[in-house]
């Protein structure tokens, strides 16, 4: 039970850092998008470099392949992120990017033969319809932005399903310092290319602040995730949400309208019934081992 609230506590450590990383990348308006994830990846480089080197792990990475494709996808997506966070508001990118749990179902069933019951089909149609709310289909400036804030989710759902494969051969932090390295090797020829702008003032610290709060973010969200089950902390990731509201609100002056509050609100809702289905479904299948050793426990 201890473990437990650790990781819940951590998880929502995570999705706090990880909306103050949001905010940052909303902040530097003036500084290139490719710019901005280099500075973030390449902190993340130091940051897993020292955190593999103080548990005495290694740097080879056991599936290379699965590793490429992790960064390709999450590079990909962090890109995609940070391009919607520039152009609407700071509450509706990320919203919409929490769509990726939903993405990472779809692609756990198609490619690692996970199983889908009808309430998770359920909630995955319920966030479909709230991302719509968010979206608003229809021919404004705002259109093209908010799909891809939401083709930043697909995209992160391509990247934690691959993520679930290298559970079994590679640690986390070795995965975290190739995505690190994939991301600011790539984003230094785009970032000198797009217009290297040196930043100012208070832009520096806001710069280096988003780095530190993308590698406490994955720092805390990795901690969380070794005190308890994921799918016990996979409602709680939500929170995101509600920080980076009040920060839209505090920092941008932004507030959500009604629409993009509903669906906020519905996906959110479609999280907790998918959480609860996985919680269930976690019970049930403790209970049958139990059982199963009560039974072999009387034969003996």
């Amino acid at each position: 039970m201890e473990n437990r609230k650790k990781g819940i506590i951590y998880i929502i450590l995570s999705s706090l850092f990880f909306a103050l990383m949001a905010a940052a990348v909303k902040y530097l308006a003036n500084i290139p998008t490719a710019e901005k994830i280099f500075f973030r990846s390449f902190i993340g480089v130091v940051v897993a470099f020292t955190l593999v080197k103080r548990d005495g792990g290694t740097l080879v990475g056991n599936n290379k392949k699965l590793i490429i494709l992790r960064s390709i996808f999450g590079l990909s997506g962090i890109a995609a992120y940070f391009y919607a966070l520039s152009q609407i508001n700071l509450a509706d990118a990320v919203i919409l990017n929490k769509m990726s749990p939903f993405f990472v179902m779809i692609f756990a069933a198609l490619f690692l033969k996970e199983s889908i019951s009808s309430k998770q089909i359920v909630a995955l149609i319920i966030a479909v319809s709230g991302a719509l709310l968010v979206i608003r289909p229809g021919f404004d400036a705002n259109l093209i932005p908010a799909l891809i804030a939401l083709l930043s989710s697909v995209l992160a759902g391509m990247a934690y399903t691959v993520i679930r494969e290298l559970r079994k051969t590679d640690s986390a932090a070795t995965v975290v310092f190739y995505f690190s390295l994939f991301s600011t090797i790539a984003m230094f020829p785009f970032m000198l290319q797009g217009g290297f702008v040196v930043p100012q003032g208070i832009e520096i610290i806001v710069l280096i602040a988003l780095g530190v709060f993308a590698a406490a973010a994955q720092l805390f969200m990795t901690n969380a995730y070794r005190h308890a089950e994921a799918s016990e902390l996979s409602i709680y990731t939500y929170s995101n949400i509600v920080f980076s509201s009040i920060f839209a609100l505090l920092f941008f002056q932004e507030f959500p309208d009604l629409l993009s509050i509903l669906g906020g609100v519905l996906i959110i809702s479609a999280a907790y019934l998918n959480f609860r289905t996985k919680e269930k479904a976690l019970m049930t299948k403790k209970k049958r081992a139990k059982q199963s050793l009560s039974e072999n426990r009387a034969a003996l």
